[in-house]
């Protein structure tokens, strides 16, 4: 089936801070091929049977893709996330779609014979502090804006809970992914009680005595330290952000209730003023660009006039 697809490409040990643990520690094949037989109950023994495609230094809203592999004519995705993520098949979709791009020569695609490519399968692995089930579906068609109960697109992505507790078949059989989600656990945990250099250092000090990851973690010391730190860091970063977004949308999720979209809610608003002008009026009902709109709308809450409005907006 190899032949079939462009060149293999092979996946670098990328000296980038930006890049993860998680991404590292999976980066031997046989390492991948172990995670992949225990998540589908299968006993592959050849690491040659998989071949990496991992896409290097693709980032789209600056996010990697972690893993990607093609085996038994299947393409598997996997990522590795500290917070669930209802964006992961729009963030798969375009994933999926470079790999064909990538594996798959443009003009085999205008043969009169059909151009046969390896199954897609999607998986994140989930080890985030907040509560979530063992396994949860995401599917593509949720994000919809319009339901629709065939959707003729559809991408499916099996979450995976690998916390303490959760999936302990698959992390008995897969003994890296477990003491890589032991490492994760200390240095949550010792963050919480120190800064986050002095909690990193213990954990990776600590897992090593204790023979948790203990070859990778004297091989690469260094760099898993500065990686876990940036992890942690940007995932601080994100935790912040997206309180600040649950905020802003309970208040605007109040003032949309009164109305359907957020024209009428902008326009509900501004009644309290008086008589709007035509104009503006208008240009409120026209405009189509939800981050304007959105802008405006906080305007309409936070004005003491309409001329304070209009001069704003």
């Amino acid at each position: 089936m190899k032949e079939t697809y462009a060149k293999e490409n092979t996946l670098s040990a990328t000296r980038n801070y930006k890049d993860t643990v998680f991404r590292k520690l999976f980066h031997e094949k046989s390492e991948l091929l172990n995670l992949y037989n225990a998540i589908n109950g299968t006993c592959y023994d050849d690491p040659d049977d998989l071949w990496i495609v991992t896409l290097d230094n693709a980032i789209y809203m600056s996010m990697k893709n972690d893993l990607a592999f093609v085996i038994d004519a299947q393409l598997h995705l996997y990522e590795h996330q500290s917070t669930i993520n209802p964006n992961m098949p729009l963030r798969f979709l375009q994933y999926v779609a470079k790999e064909y791009e990538t594996l798959i020569e443009g003009h085999l695609l205008y043969r009169s014979q059909t151009q046969k490519i390896p199954a897609p399968h999607f998986v994140v692995f989930y080890n985030g502090s907040s509560s979530q089930p063992e396994t949860q579906l995401l599917k593509l068609s949720n994000a919809f804006e319009s339901p629709e109960q065939d959707p003729q697109l559809e991408l499916k992505v099996l979450v995976l809970n690998i916390n303490p507790g959760y999936n302990t078949k698959l992390l008995e059989q897969c003994p890296t992914l477990k003491e890589y989600m032991q490492y994760t656990e200390r240095v949550r945990r010792y963050a919480a009680e120190s800064d986050i250099h002095t909690a990193v250092t213990h954990a990776v000090n600590e897992c090593i005595q204790d023979g948790i990851l203990r070859e990778f973690l004297k091989r690469n010391k260094a760099e898993v330290v500065a990686m876990s730190i940036f992890e942690y860091d940007e995932e601080a970063v994100f935790a912040t952000i997206r309180d600040e977004e649950r905020q802003l949308g309970k208040e605007e999720g109040k003032l949309e209730g009164k109305s359907e979209g957020k024209s009428e809610s902008i326009l509900l608003l501004l009644e309290e003023f008086g008589c709007l002008p035509d104009h503006i009026k208008a240009k409120i009902c026209s405009e189509r660009n939800p981050d304007t709109l959105n802008i405006w709308l906080r305007l309409a809450a936070k004005s003491e006039s309409l001329e304070q409005f209009i001069q704003a907006m």
